[in-house]
């Protein structure tokens, strides 16, 4: 791990051989010019993403950290890490983002300015101004039908449940006790907009651009997508029973 920083905004993202994609992203966050740091979390890439992770936190201290994991450990406890190690840092805004330059993070300053009277921000594919770049019809029918069977199983009304761009203030990622999110793929990522609805969060949608992944190989699967249709039950369960994280 790299050593603490004092940046109160940070930037989570997960990456398994995005080494091709990594660069583009970084330069992307120096552009913003705004106080934040990107933490990579690296699940042992065998492509070499976490060297190009570790050249651009020695070239930009303060920018850029990087946790080393030894393999391919999982999404959603990647993601769980990485908000840990960021609160433990002081951070009072933590964002989550992909590495694949599929969300833009010429967004992430509108993301800032909705958490000023929010405590969630999601980046939505389909609220207005929202939108998807390269999805052919069966990916837009997928990503539509979970998002109505998540909404359907949890009561929320939120447009784009399964997004993972998001922005959420640090209190409420603890009184949603995020590292109880033991959830994995994208079910880790309705379970955490779960926990903070339930904690009493207040949410906007932000309108996102979702442009499909120009390089590397997409983790999608049918495994990922059954997966998370299975886990919907316990989080129907918890909205049923009046659960409060």
């Amino acid at each position: 791990m790299t050593e603490r920083v004092d940046t109160r905004t940070w930037v989570v993202t997960a990456t398994y051989n995005e080494r091709e994609n990594l660069a583009d992203l970084a330069e992307s966050i120096l552009a913003l010019d705004l106080p934040l740091t990107l933490l990579i979390v690296d699940d042992g890439s065998p492509d070499g993403t976490g060297e190009v992770a570790d050249e651009l936190a020695e070239k930009h201290p303060g920018k850029f950290a990087v946790i080393h994991r030894p393999g391919k450990l999982g999404y959603g406890s990647a993601h769980r890490l990485g908000i840990d190690y960021a609160l433990e840092h002081g951070a009072d805004i933590v964002l989550t983002m992909d590495a694949d330059l599929s969300h833009d993070p010429d967004r992430i300053p509108v993301f800032l300015a909705a958490l000023e009277d929010h405590d969630v921000a999601i980046g939505s594919r389909y609220a207005e101004g929202g939108g998807t770049v390269n999805w052919g019809w069966d990916r837009k029918i997928l990503s539509k039908g979970a998002g109505a069977m998540v909404r359907l199983a949890s009561g929320m009304p939120y447009r784009d449940p399964t997004s993972g761009y998001r922005a959420y203030r640090a209190h409420i990622l603890r009184d949603g006790h995020f590292e109880q999110a033991l959830q994995e793929g994208y079910a880790f990522l309705y379970e955490m907009l779960f926990r903070c609805h339930r904690a009493g969060a207040q949410m906007t949608e932000v309108p996102i651009i979702f442009v499909d992944r120009q390089a590397g190989v997409s983790k999608m699967s049918k495994k990922v997508v059954f997966e998370a249709a299975l886990r919907l039950f316990p989080i129907f369960w918890r909205r049923v029973t009046g659960w409060r994280p």
